[in-house]
């Protein structure tokens, strides 16, 4: 049986799939996490998963309830087939194709689809990503449509319902950091600056006021520029044009 109650999170250890989580662990009885190994470079985010789910299992009890199970599925071959820069030590730019080097070719339709098969036999009928068409590089996989017709095909190739919800589709990063401030206020804010990573590079040796990272690669742009934007504004206060998944 799948429970539309119960869902699972798409959980990287990054700013995104924190807010994501908290997001879930907001609105459904029970909450799964499943992350993947598939050789990316900043693979520390996947030891700071861990770190995450503890530390609000112990700062949000109430939420620590409805924390089930958390997967970590090795797919070493997408790295394997993948020439770029998340899974090789080689410049983040832009290839020809238009899209920077940081894009790996099915990523995302390859993690929904072993998602939807754990989360098939696991019962769980909702499937939460940090997918973003605001802030998301251009990422073809990332857009809306196209999760639209993975959870689509999901739900005809197990014969099942699955939703895949996408609440930070429509949100800039400090919008994001808005989410996470208005499900968990304070709390959620100060895990999200000590132990999510998001840096392309997994430096977690230079802590700036927005979190770890190497300050210079994208992902460390986007969330230093969002973080600067927040905090322009009044903490506590939606930031203008807030839109939120139902």
């Amino acid at each position: 049986m799948i429970e539309p109650k119960h869902a699972l999170v798409l959980f990287s250890g990054g700013q995104d799939s924190t807010a994501c989580l908290a997001w879930a662990l907001s609105r459904y009885e029970r909450v799964e996490t499943i992350g993947f190994d598939y050789g990316q470079r900043h693979r520390v985010e996947l030891d700071q998963r861990l770190v995450i789910l503890d530390e609000i299992g112990r700062k949000m009890p109430e939420w620590g309830q409805k924390l089930g199970e958390d997967h970590l599925l090795d797919l070493g071959l997408l790295g394997q087939i993948s020439d770029t820069a998340l899974t090789r030590d080689t410049a983040i730019a832009m290839a020809a194709s238009g899209l920077p080097t940081t894009f790996v070719p099915g990523r995302n339709l390859v993690f929904l689809t072993f998602a939807g098969a754990l989360a098939y036999r696991r019962g769980l009928g909702v499937l939460v990503g940090g997918m973003c068409e605001t802030d998301y590089s251009g990422y073809p996989d990332c857009r809306r449509a196209t999760l639209d017709a993975v959870e689509q095909s999901l739900s005809l190739g197990m014969d099942v319902s699955f939703k895949l919800q996408t609440p930070l589709m429509y949100l800039t990063k400090a919008q994001t950091w808005d989410l996470a401030f208005a499900l968990g206020g304070q709390a959620l804010i100060d895990v999200t600056l000590e132990h999510s990573h998001t840096c392309y590079a997994g430096d977690r040796s230079q802590r700036h006021d927005w979190g770890y990272g190497c300050g210079a690669c994208p992902a460390c742009e986007l969330r230093a520029v969002g973080w600067q934007q927040w905090q322009a504004q009044h903490q506590g206060h939606a930031v203008e044009g807030l839109r939120v998944a139902p």
